[in-house]
């Protein structure tokens, strides 16, 4: 089991370029179609914790899949193997950097990976979307971070992502005390 996690995750690490959001399909696709490691609500979970954590998010999902499958030992091993190939090649291309982006077939392949990458997350915004319960805040939250964001971008602002992250948190959990608040009042005034 630890050669197979060790080795799936390599393989994701090695053949997807764009972090973590460009592997979350593929990691889907290989631990819940596949292997079937863990189920489609566990992938949504583990993509809503990973996100939430610190840490890039393809190492927070394998961390967690390793963990279940074979405890402390799958969690270091599938880490291991999601980290590895990115560290090497990063490593490989450090040497030769300044030359490397001077070819001219190399310098286009990075254009055409930023395109995929760009379907890839977009990919899983979509797939998350769809699987996530549809409510009036978190549909304005997802819409306002969507424009804040767009208008972050296009205006060049020097606001960080962070800073809508810390207020949708504190929104959301704001709306769940004040939801709770009158939820416990409604169960004080049955009889």
């Amino acid at each position: 089991m630890l050669f197979h996690l060790f080795s799936t995750f390599f393989i994701i690490g090695l053949f997807t370029f764009g972090g973590g959001h460009a592997m979350l399909p593929l990691i889907e696709n290989a631990c819940v179609k596949k292997k079937k490691w863990i189920t489609p609500d566990e992938m949504t979970q583990i993509t809503v914790i990973a996100e939430s954590t610190p840490g890039p998010v393809a190492i927070n999902c394998a961390t967690y899949v390793g963990m279940k499958k074979k405890g402390l030992a799958g969690a270091v091993t599938a880490t291991l193997g999601v980290i590895l190939p990115s560290f090497v090649i990063l490593l490989l291309i450090s040497f030769f950097f300044d030359r490397f982006l001077e070819i001219k077939w190399v310098a286009s392949a990075f254009k055409g990976i930023k395109i995929a990458v760009g379907i890839l997350i977009i990919d899983a915004a979509v797939k998350l979307l769809k699987k996530t319960e549809k409510q009036p805040l978190q549909i304005i939250l997802f819409v306002s971070a969507f424009v804040s964001v767009m208008l972050i971008n296009v205006f060049a602002l020097h606001l960080s992502t962070v800073v809508l992250m810390l207020a949708a948190a504190v929104l959301s959990f704001a709306y769940y005390l004040i939801k709770r608040q009158k939820t416990g009042e409604a169960k004080n005034d049955l009889p």
